[in-house]
């Protein structure tokens, strides 16, 4: 692989290419929507560590239970309040059990048995008359564990728990949980579908492998950090507003006047220039994680070497799947896709546009070789046709 190409698309090294001697192991986030509880104590670790100016009034957007809106050039850290109701939960679930049957490659649960993945999977058409796996020993799934969503989110410990005794005295384990289909596994479940719930999320900047914002920086205000992070330089950025158009998730923005200083003589700082999450670089460069992270109370935000969190957000998928939460799926895991993986990993419980995120982000430069080959044989076909009409001309 050529040394563009590597720089602009597929499978890389984010901060070797960028120059760094021996860096440190990638870092990256793992945001697990699941145990989520929509606290926000990371939108407000993050104003106070950077020092954030306030976004409007922090009245209530209208939108859901939401007042901060998106993110944005004073909004690092967003959390994000979805409703939704008892049919979209399930039409969740039937999507996420059918991206297991296609095989994709974000998502699945490690656990399930190649049988299951190589042949049609029972969990494809739940039926009533569907037993229970061999491996299971006939006990129905969906109790025994604490699920996820804890709270307000999915059936409760309680209901699980009176279910479980039902199905241990003999009730049959499809009525007992109302006929609810099966794990991915082909595993009746048990306990009720919830008529309503919440799906709560903290977005961030995905600090991608392959950073458009990066790519089209003329200044060379945005870098690549030794941590394989993407951070602004407040002082080096013109404003030009180039990166904001290249972000393929709408992170990056310019701060505007419209903010509301928290400061006592009222001054906004940096008005005009981009503004974006730096993965807390400071804290970084201290051995310190970042402010959001540590701050989350219910550990629905990690951090730690980019590897670890993916393999610890496959690992929570699976265990998602034995539940019977087939609509948990992972976000930014996989390095083939178009921005080659991003830093910042999540589990969704949802499809990504559920939460506002790009089902297949793609970075614009990652397109430039192919672009200017084509622009290079345009330009020998234009030449080669002037040399034919002059030629021709002086005949």
């Amino acid at each position: 692989m050529g040394y563009l190409t590597r720089q602009l698309s597929g499978r890389t090294d984010p901060a070797s290419d960028a120059g760094w001697q021996e860096a440190p192991e990638r870092k990256g986030f793992f945001t697990d929507t699941s145990v989520c509880i929509g606290c926000k104590a990371c939108e407000v670790a993050c104003k106070e560590w950077n020092a954030l100016p306030m976004d409007g009034s922090l009245d209530l957007s209208g939108d859901s239970y939401d007042n901060t809106g998106d993110l944005g050039a004073s909004t690092w850290r967003h959390v994000a309040f979805v409703e939704q109701s008892k049919g979209r939960i399930e039409a969740a679930r039937a999507s996420g059990r059918a991206l297991v049957d296609l095989g994709m490659p974000t998502v699945g649960s490690p656990s399930a048995s190649p049988s299951a993945t190589a042949s049609p999977s029972p969990a494809a058409s739940p039926s009533p008359a569907t037993s229970p796996s061999p491996s299971s020993g006939g006990v129905p799934a969906g109790y025994g564990t604490l699920p996820a969503p804890q709270e307000h989110g999915g059936p409760s410990l309680g209901d699980l728990l009176t279910e479980k005794s039902a199905v241990e005295n003999g009730a049959d384990p499809l009525s007992a949980g109302g006929g609810l289909g099966t794990t991915v596994d082909g595993v009746p479940m048990v306990g009720p579908l919830p008529e309503f719930r919440w799906l709560m999320a903290s977005d961030v900047c995905k600090h991608c492998t392959h950073a458009g914002c990066l790519d089209v920086c003329p200044t060379g205000a945005l870098f690549r950090s030794e941590h394989g992070t993407v951070v602004v330089q407040d002082d080096v950025c013109n404003g030009c507003g180039y990166c904001v158009g290249a972000c393929p998730f709408g992170v990056i923005e310019r701060r505007t006047d419209s903010a509301v200083s928290v400061r006592g003589d009222g001054h906004v700082p940096n008005v005009g220039v981009a503004q974006k999450c730096t993965l807390c670089y400071d804290r970084l460069s201290h051995d310190q994680e970042p402010a959001c992270a540590q701050t989350c109370p219910t550990t629905s935000i990690r951090f730690g070497p980019r590897e670890d969190m993916v393999e610890a957000a496959r690992e929570r998928v699976g265990q998602l799947h034995e539940q019977g939460f087939t609509e948990a799926r992972l976000y930014g895991a996989n390095d083939d896709d178009g921005v080659g993986g991003t830093g910042s990993v999540f589990l969704l419980l949802d499809e990504p546009e559920v939460y506002g995120l790009p089902p297949d982000p793609i970075c614009a430069t990652s397109k430039l070789p192919e672009m200017f080959r084509t622009a290079g044989l345009a330009g020998l076909g234009l030449l080669g046709a002037a040399a034919i009409a002059f030629v021709g001309g002086k005949k």
